[in-house]
């Protein structure tokens, strides 16, 4: 066996934890189709064929198209509740041990979904992924950037009833003209409030967009930061602060973030001491789950059983685990052999 096989057998072995995907982007084609069929939605595709080559982007904003466009055959808390373990179950063939999900409400609410439909069938489900797959999550409510801040906070306020099952609130959608500024309000509601801060900057957006995610935002972890390399004194800050950023390899590549897998940056930001962890963002979309990003940079960069095993950890570290399961969890990253 070569030493790429190697590693990426090594990564495979790993538990680790998923700390950037969001539940609507795990919608399959075929469940899509599925969906549509149950809940009577027309949807402009013929067959699965069809919507696989729709899966092709220049930037951001062709898959934000067809993503918001896929949303509209969820329809039912049992809809979100397949959606949910559908991906749980496919992230614990990947060892992954803990999950902390994302859903975007205004994304439901905005074409005549009650707020609970979604929150109350992903929950349902993220409950029995725990009690039958052994996998423990949390869920975070992102704000769409695109839209404004009064509807987030709109949004904020409707989630009351539901703030015991949500960890924190993150912000995505659209990044480019939509700085974090936007939402500082929304964010302090939700900091006031005990939740923890996520915020995607850096991906297409310049890195002034992370100095504010963390000076206005005071954001917990970074969602993306790629862009963040182009800003040495932003690159010592964010080491310095110990600031996990998931970096998500094969969107980056699909959305056009870096021309080729070979120019990921994520052993540069290893190198520079960044705290990266490895995850897959909208999977349905961007062709590949947890493994199979870790198999592409593998593949084409010159990273080590150390690299692999550190992006591992950072996963567990970076997450909002108690201590307790922190170290549980990293004492099984230790055991596994290379």
């Amino acid at each position: 066996m070569d030493q790429k096989a190697r590693l990426i057998q090594y990564a495979e072995a790993l538990p680790k934890a998923e700390l950037h995907l969001h539940l609507e982007g795990s919608l399959e084609p075929e469940m899509l189709f599925d969906l549509a069929q149950r809940n009577r939605v027309d949807i402009p595709f013929a067959n699965v064929e069809a919507v696989r080559e729709a899966y092709q982007f220049s930037q951001l904003q062709d898959f934000l198209d067809i993503y918001y466009q896929g949303m509209g055959v969820l329809q039912t808390e049992q809809d979100f509740f397949d959606l949910t373990m559908a991906y749980l179950r496919r992230v614990t063939a990947d060892n992954a041990v803990h999950v902390e999900v994302f859903f975007d409400p205004q994304g439901h609410t905005e074409r005549g979904l009650p707020f609970d439909v979604a929150i109350n069938g992903i929950s349902q489900a993220l409950k029995v992924g725990e009690s039958e797959l052994g996998v423990t999550s949390e869920l975070i409510m992102c704000f769409l950037r695109h839209l404004d801040e009064d509807d987030a906070i709109k949004t904020f306020k409707a989630a009351e009833p539901w703030m015991d099952q949500i960890i924190g609130v993150g912000l995505d959608s659209s990044e480019v003209g939509h700085p974090p500024s936007k939402f500082e309000r929304v964010f302090k509601m939700a900091k006031d409030a005990g939740l923890k801060s996520v915020a995607h900057a850096g991906e297409e957006g310049p890195p002034e967009y992370v100095r504010e995610a963390l000076d206005l935002l005071k954001i917990d972890r970074l969602d993306h930061g790629n862009r963040s390399l182009e800003d040495a004194a932003l690159v010592e800050r964010l080491a310095e602060k110990g600031m996990t950023l998931t970096v998500c390899p094969l969107s980056n590549l699909k959305l056009c973030v870096v021309s080729d897998m070979h120019n990921h940056p994520i052993k540069h930001m290893l190198n520079s001491n960044l705290k990266a962890t490895v995850n897959s963002d909208d999977p349905s979309y961007f062709g590949g789950y947890l493994n199979d990003n870790f198999r592409s940079i593998i593949e084409t960069l010159d990273l080590t059983d150390s690299d692999i095993k550190q992006l591992a950890l950072n996963s567990i570290d970076g997450s909002f685990l108690n201590d307790a399961a922190k170290q549980k969890h990293r004492a099984a990253i230790e055991a596994v052999a290379y």
